[in-house]
Order: C-alpha cells, then structure tokens, then sequence
C-alpha cells in the first residue's frame, strides 16, 4: 500500500512545523509581510496545515471556491504567488523532503494560483527610441 506523502512525513504534527517555519519565513519578506500585519498567525498556521496537508495528500480538503473567496480581496500578484511558493519549496528542502515530494508539492499548489492571484502582475511601460 503507498503510503500518501503527508502520512510520509509523519502527519500533521510535523507538518503544522513546517507551515509555521514557512510562516516565520514569509513574515521576513519585505513584499508579503504586510499582508499579515493584522491576521492571527496561530488560526492562520492552523488553517493553512489543512490545507498543506491536503497538498500532500492527506486528510483535508479545501474547494476551490473557498480558496477563491479567501484571496479574492488580497490584491496578490503573481511575482507575490512566486516568492511564496519559493519559501514553500525551501522550507521542505531545510525539511529534508526529497526533490520529487517537492515538485509534487509545488505543482499542486500551482495548479491553486489561479485562485490565490487576484492582481495582474505590474506590467512595465514601453518606451519609443527615436
């Protein structure tokens, strides 16, 4: 029987850690910090374990219109989604996780982006040479 890679990992125990390490990491970055300046972190580290674990395959789910209604009014833009995922995939990689475990964690989670993203990305006035 295989096992999924959340069971894997040893659970919601390790993975509640892994979250709040990426949370300690995330509130380090200059760009997403200030989307956090007013959340409980504790419920947030909370509510996002769900949802990581599911990414892994354990016993959580999350419909995509709720992760939609979750963002919908945060403005994140693409290159925000990016530097997310990166600290994701870092903090598995500083979690031993091997390299397959956390393309399969990255793809699932950017297979999510179309929901999370709610704010084009900035897009870089063209000038005319003459």
């Amino acid at each position: 029987m295989n096992m999924s890679l959340f069971d894997r990992c040893g659970g919601f125990a390790v993975v509640r850690r892994v979250v709040a390490e990426f949370y300690d990491r995330v509130l380090e970055s200059p760009r997403l910090s200030p989307y956090f300046a007013n959340v409980n972190m504790r419920m947030l580290v909370d509510h996002q374990t769900k949802f990581i674990a599911s990414l892994m395959g354990g016993p959580a789910t999350f419909s995509d219109d709720a992760l939609r209604r979750a963002h919908a009014n945060l403005g994140i833009t693409p290159d925000e989604f990016r530097e997310t995922a990166e600290l994701l995939v870092e903090t598995l990689e500083d979690f031993g996780l091997d390299e397959d475990d956390i393309a399969m964690v990255h793809d699932a989670l950017a297979r999510k982006e179309h929901l999370i993203v709610t704010r084009p990305a900035a897009v870089a006035p063209t000038g005319t040479d003459g």
